[in-house]
């Protein structure tokens, strides 16, 4: 099998490892992986800020990029799976030839989480990582995409991890994009709660299937000098020997 890979603005800036981890997965799950370096973003955080002409124009080169295959889209990613999945489409005048593309390009996107375990039935990626973990729902992967039990799946069939739920863990952690930026004392606010339950629930690690989540609740930790770290899932599932 073969795949397109859409890595993201912030996996591409600031989180280049999730990538390369996604792919090391992959590979080894006998997934051969296709990169367009032509690829930049999906459009989101114009989107979530209400500018739908600008989330329309960055769509269009996505669907530019991607809609020259047939190749399954796997995003390591709820939020920018979830653009292109949920509200890509809506960006376009119904029945015109963009709108039929965009709903070609969200037929054929998956989560990271969700590829390997609904669609190659994977949950054993050989990963060994011997720490206590717990798990943060982000809100677009869950709410838009309803997806929980497929990173849990794969996180228990991690060699040597203790996983333990943490209270409330689908509550939002206070990122949502532009929100944290217009509304930092509510942001804050929230993502203190998120602190609070991870740090109740004993872990050594929060793992998470967005980085802009991972990248909030990092900070808060940092700044409150709490000893517990973040890590995206895909880096959790490379932790094998190669």
């Amino acid at each position: 099998m073969k795949v397109a890979l859409f890595v993201t603005c912030l996996v591409d800036q600031l989180y280049p490892q999730v990538g390369l981890s996604a792919v090391k997965v992959l590979r080894k799950a006998g997934v051969e992986v296709n990169f367009d370096q032509r690829q930049t973003c999906c459009g989101q955080p114009a989107f979530n800020t209400g500018y739908g002409d600008q989330a329309a124009h960055v769509a269009r080169h996505m669907m530019e990029v991607f809609g020259d295959s047939d190749l399954p889209i796997v995003v390591p990613s709820g939020s920018c799976a979830t653009m292109v999945k949920v509200f890509m489409p809506g960006l376009f005048p119904e029945g015109s030839a963009q709108w039929r593309l965009a709903n070609s390009l969200a037929a054929r996107t998956f989560e990271f989480s969700d590829f390997l375990v609904t669609h190659l039935g994977v949950r054993k990626t050989g990963a060994r990582f011997p720490a206590v973990v717990t798990y943060h729902d982000s809100c677009h992967l869950l709410r838009e995409l309803r997806i929980s039990e497929q990173p849990r799946a794969l996180i228990r069939e991690v060699e040597g991890i203790e996983f333990r739920e943490m209270e409330n863990s689908t509550r939002c952690c206070g990122f949502g994009g532009t929100f944290s930026v217009k509304f930092p004392e509510i942001s804050v606010a929230i993502g203190q709660d998120k602190v609070r339950w991870i740090r109740e629930s004993g872990a050594e690690y929060v793992v998470g299937n967005d980085v802009s989540c991972l990248m909030h609740i990092g900070g808060l930790l940092r700044r409150q000098q709490v000893p517990v770290q973040t890590i995206h899932l895909a880096e959790l599932l490379a932790k094998f020997d190669d």
